[in-house]
């Protein structure tokens, strides 16, 4: 998130952490405590360069900036999502508001085929001897309910998938 939000533009701590707070949900806080030790690494790693300029009082501001190395880091772990970057909703999204910023169409769509392929596999938020329960096999109702509402969005998802990866799919150049 952090490399996405800076090759928009560079920023300050204060302002990435706002706009991560905005796309990962205030239900998933980000405390200055775990960015600044994440920006130090990407620094340490030559992804990202720190500017430091006047701020208030005798306060110093740093404004961070995404290097060549971080464009390229940033391009490789858009390529190359698998694992809980596509099977995990949240970060999955998280991957999407960048996925526009890799410049090549076949591997963006590479990305989008290993999310619809584990959207059509079998599952389930209940299990019986390993199968995965439907919302027809469950009595309780709010468990059904959970899974006649997971069925929707998956269904809707796989819809906007498939649609992205028609010859005809209108995306941003």
């Amino acid at each position: 998130m952090i490399l996405g939000f800076l090759a928009e533009g560079p920023m300050h701590g204060y302002e990435l952490r706002r706009r991560m707070e905005q796309l990962h949900g205030y239900a998933h806080p980000v405390s200055f405590g775990t960015l600044y030790p994440a920006i130090a690494r990407l620094a340490a790693a030559g992804f990202v360069r720190q500017e430091s300029g006047p701020g208030t009082a005798s306060a110093r501001r740093i404004t961070l900036h995404l290097t060549d190395a971080g464009r390229a880091e940033l391009y490789e772990r858009l390529r190359t999502a698998e694992g809980t970057d596509i099977t995990d909703g949240q970060r999955f999204m998280v991957l999407l508001a960048f996925l526009s910023m890799l410049p090549d169409k076949a591997e963006r769509d590479a990305v989008l085929r290993r999310r619809l392929e584990f959207l059509s596999q079998p599952a389930s938020f209940f299990y019986e001897d390993g199968h995965p329960l439907k919302a027809d096999d469950i009595s309780d109702p709010y468990r059904r309910g959970i899974l006649v509402s997971a069925r929707a969005t998956s269904r809707a998802e796989r819809d906007w998938l498939t649609a992205m990866l028609t010859a005809g799919a209108k995306e941003p150049s």
